[in-house]
């Protein structure tokens, strides 16, 4: 009987060795500073975090950059310094004052400003009528001027030269037969030529173009009178174009102002020119 009572006494101390069982756990508890340590990789990524900043570094590196590239607009202003500078001088002034750009002036407007050329140059007069289209035309080359004076008729060029006329007759002039050398002086319907000693065109509308074969020599003087009404003198710049020119400005009066056709006041300027460079040229005593 004694013996069965001590039996289940052992088995209390069994129990109280299975409860030490979770005690020996613990070490599993340990195991979760462990887990800190995993955790605190996580915080080794923040060498990570300072690449960023390296980043804003980098950006601020071209914003640098872009302040010296503001230097060239500062150099701006020294451009523009130079370019006033090129503009300072007055070449153009010295250009004007040769007459270089200008091809043509009115002769009286020339002589009041003092821009008449005086080693050489062209004058371009006309006398029309003003009761018909009859119309005479005077081209005077000159060279060498001595002086120039103003009258009560003009200008008088103390210098020789050379005249050449055209003659424009309408297809209702009633003195036909009549050689120009022979009419009259004061009707403004005289040139010192023959028909014999004219280059003639018959326009499209009928009227004529009458161009002296040879211009008529100026041995010391002339005497340009001053234009009334619709009539003009011209003084042409002797320069590279001048023959171009003074083409361009008989053809444009002879079409507006004379009605000619257009082609045929175009061959009758062509016709002019050719004559001025054969017969006025400035060679010799002239020049």
């Amino acid at each position: 009987m004694a013996t069965t009572k001590k039996a289940p006494a052992k088995k209390p101390a069994a129990k109280k060795t299975a409860a030490k069982k979770p005690a020996a756990k613990k070490p599993a508890a340990k195991k979760a500073p462990a887990k800190k340590t995993a955790a605190k990789k996580p915080a080794a990524k923040k060498p990570a975090a300072k690449k960023a900043p390296a980043k804003k570094t980098a950006a601020k590196k071209p914003a640098a950059k872009k302040a010296p590239a503001k230097k060239p607009a500062a150099a701006k202003p020294a451009v523009k310094a130079a370019v006033k500078k090129t503009t300072a001088p007055p070449p153009k002034k010295h250009v004007d004052s040769l007459d270089s750009k200008v091809k043509f002036r009115n002769l009286f407007d020339a002589f009041k400003q003092g821009k008449l050329p005086l080693v050489q140059g062209y004058i371009i007069s006309s006398f029309f009528s003003e009761s018909s289209a009859y119309s005479i035309y005077e081209v005077v080359s000159y060279a060498g001027v001595k002086e120039i004076y103003q009258t009560a008729d003009g200008l008088t060029f103390v210098s020789g030269g050379k005249k050449l006329h055209v003659l424009v007759e309408p297809d209702t002039y009633h003195q036909k037969h009549v050689e120009p050398v022979s009419r009259s002086k004061t009707e403004g319907e005289y040139i010192p030529q023959r028909y014999s000693e004219l280059e003639i065109i018959v326009a499209k509308n009928q009227s004529k173009i009458m161009v002296a074969k040879e211009a008529v020599e100026i041995t010391s003087s002339f005497t340009i009178l001053e234009p009334r009404g619709i009539n003009f003198s011209v003084v042409f710049y002797d320069l590279p174009d001048v023959n171009n020119t003074i083409a361009s400005y008989f053809q444009e009066s002879l079409n507006r102002q004379r009605k000619i056709p257009e082609l045929d006041a175009k061959k009758a300027a062509r016709l002019i020119i050719e004559t001025i460079q054969r017969s006025m040229s400035f060679a010799g005593q002239f020049q």
